[in-house]
């Protein structure tokens, strides 16, 4: 018999443990086809041959998306002399594309902006809650995952970035 005071360190350490295997462990993203905004097709993998790459899965409908899109604009921007990338992959249906294009154009937004209007690539990726944020290396492991948005989680964002930067330069 398992006594109570035993039961919180052993929670404890089964999350933990879960924690470190699963980032121990990285995995790597499939290789999916994504179609995007202007009409091109491209896969994630093409995106990350050159340098990393971050996923971002968002609807028009979703608040804290739309907050941390204009930090991610900023990132894509700010980084892209060392080919780091962002895409934002929209899970609005077909009816909503217009809502999607006209959207990013009044941002001015020029990170890529892939569509998924069937939320295929979203259950693929386990992305189907929004925003849900991965990052990818050149080499296609996932490296850090990150679900919602709060103010000041574009300090975290922006610290796996450098981070995975970091590596990639040395």
């Amino acid at each position: 018999m398992v006594h109570n005071f035993l039961i919180k360190p052993l929670l404890k350490f089964v999350f933990f443990s879960s924690v470190f295997f699963s980032f121990a462990l990285a995995k790597k993203v499939p290789d999916l086809n994504i179609k995007l905004i202007d009409g091109s097709k491209t896969t994630i993998l093409e995106l990350a041959e050159d340098g990393p790459l971050l996923i971002d899965f968002w609807a028009t409908w979703c608040v804290p998306c739309k907050k941390v899109m204009k930090h991610l604009n900023q990132f894509h921007l700010k980084y892209d002399d060392q080919n780091f990338k962002v895409l934002m992959i929209n899970t609005d249906s077909p009816r909503s594309f217009g809502k999607v294009k006209s959207f990013i154009r009044s941002q001015d937004y020029k990170f890529y902006v892939g569509l998924d209007p069937n939320q295929i690539t979203a259950r693929k990726l386990d992305g189907l809650v929004m925003p849900t944020l991965i990052l990818v290396d050149a080499g296609g492991e996932i490296t850090w995952r990150h679900q919602g948005y709060s103010p000041g989680d574009e300090k975290e964002i922006e610290n796996q970035i450098e981070l995975l930067l970091s590596k990639n330069t040395k």
